[in-house]
């Protein structure tokens, strides 16, 4: 199974200002787009802003419904096991997008986020 990585689709409402897109998950999009192999080896779902986001609860529950979220679908690589992992409804997940992006470099060989 390829892991799952959840974004905000673009253009949502938000109030006065809107639409607006989630800068966070605008890197991740720039990374699919420069690194279509990415693409090809991730499941990417993107889903709408309003909560509850029945995807990602489904998976993870309420409390965890957060974007950018990355849904580990295989046995944790060693080389990513110190990233900060987190566990819900027996899943491990990153929602933080150094992190993230940590993951995506190690395990699938694209280079890593600069701080």
């Amino acid at each position: 199974m390829n892991d799952l990585l959840f974004l905000l689709a673009p253009g949502f409402q938000d109030g006065e200002g809107a639409p607006y897109y989630c800068p966070h998950c605008a890197i991740f999009e720039g990374l699919l787009a420069l690194y279509p192999k990415l693409g090809e080896a991730l499941a990417v779902r993107r889903v709408g802003y309003p909560r509850p986001r029945p995807e990602i609860v489904e998976r993870l529950g309420e409390a965890h419904q957060s974007c950018p979220v990355l849904i580990l679908q295989r046995e944790l690589p060693l080389a990513c096991s110190d990233l900060p992992w987190q566990e819900a409804k027996g899943r491990l997940f990153l929602d933080d997008p150094q992190a993230i992006g940590n993951y995506l470099s190690r395990a699938y060989g694209i280079p890593r986020p600069h701080r």
